[in-house]
């Protein structure tokens, strides 16, 4: 059985789609599966178990490894469809729902190509490319959805399992060691794409002096493109309690959360990726709606003010002061205690 799993963005949704992949490679143990990937959300595939080959579209340059071969824009893609095609899969499995993920679905040459039912997609015409659609469970979590898919497989949807193997480079174990190694440290991540789930770098700060006044623990401070400023905001507001982490690839990221005793977060990419490796959590929401974009490990702290919100799902807030900000840092000092105190598995 050749499977095409075809989920090309973002970081975070990808995690969220990684349980399908452990879920087939559990039922079919022999089953080849490939995921087409455009190249800024690749890294974290190289993090998953099960996983035959990356198909990379949207790369800076092209080029082939045992384990991914790259496509660029423009004339790449008739030469990643062609590839595709030579694959003959026996299925693609469209985890999207937009229109280009379903092109892209229907380009592989795949004998049957499965998506969600129209009522369902982000972009209702995607479904003009299936050759079946699947009525998913939405009641829930994300993950809850897309291991829906599977019925089309005749697998039962299983509760989500993760399988990530993140590796520190030695800068990373470094820097781990420094901020209190197996002591524990936290971990904070400010930055978010979208400006109305960021909470502000002042109480990021505040909350990490208090977190070490209380707790004795040292917090770092994660970065991404454009972000260096942001970290340096919370650092210099938390009176020396938190620092900047080092540079991070996805693989150093992942190294770094799992080792943590806590990481606190909005609803982005390092998050997700924290619950991915066990690390406790505590999410702040403001635009999206933790049940179905948060944590998923019981013991886990949500500070949401999503029932409130007017923006749902929208990169920009429409009141011009975005919810998140209505959460207090004392809210947030109190459910990190609780969260520290509750464990880990």
């Amino acid at each position: 059985m050749k499977i095409l799993i075809v989920r090309l963005s973002a970081l975070g949704d990808i995690v969220h789609a990684l349980p399908v992949l452990a879920a087939i490679k559990k039922a079919m143990p022999d089953a080849q599966v490939d995921w087409l990937v455009e190249e800024n959300y690749t890294a974290i595939l190289a993090l998953a178990s099960g996983l035959h080959r990356r198909v990379i579209v949207r790369a800076k340059a092209s080029g082939e490894t045992p384990e991914a071969i790259s496509f660029t824009s423009g004339g790449g893609y008739w030469r990643a469809a062609r590839y595709l095609r030579a694959q003959r899969y026996d299925l693609a499995l469209d985890l999207q729902g937009l229109l280009k993920s379903a092109v892209w679905a229907r380009m592989s040459g795949a004998k049957r190509v499965i998506g969600f039912d129209r009522a369902y997609l982000r972009e209702e015409l995607a479904a003009s490319f299936y050759s079946e659609s699947v009525v998913p469970d939405d009641s829930g979590h994300v993950m809850r959805k897309n291991l829906s898919i599977l019925s089309a497989l005749q697998i039962t949807p299983p509760s989500p399992e993760l399988r990530l193997q993140p590796v520190a480079t030695p800068a990373m174990v470094k820097s781990i060691q420094a901020a209190g190694g197996s002591n524990g440290y936290v971990v904070i991540n400010p930055g978010a794409a979208w400006p109305n789930k960021r909470w502000p770098p002042d109480r990021f700060g505040a909350l990490a002096k208090a977190l070490r006044d209380r707790t004795g623990l040292h917090s770092l401070v994660t970065w991404g493109p454009q972000e260096r400023a942001l970290a340096d905001a919370v650092s210099q507001a938390s009176g020396g309690a938190a620092t900047p982490a080092p540079p991070t690839s996805v693989s150093d990221l992942a190294a770094l959360m799992q080792s943590a005793a806590l990481a606190i977060s909005g609803d982005t990419g390092p998050l997700h990726i924290a619950a991915a490796v066990g690390t406790p959590i505590v999410g702040l929401f403001g635009p999206t709606r933790p049940e179905r974009n948060g944590p998923w490990e019981p013991r886990d702290e949500v500070l949401s003010r999503s029932e409130t919100c007017v923006c749902h799902h929208k990169r920009q807030c429409l009141r011009g002061a975005p919810c998140i900000n209505e959460i207090a840092v004392d809210q947030v000092i109190a459910a990190a205690e609780r969260r520290l105190r509750s464990g880990r598995a």
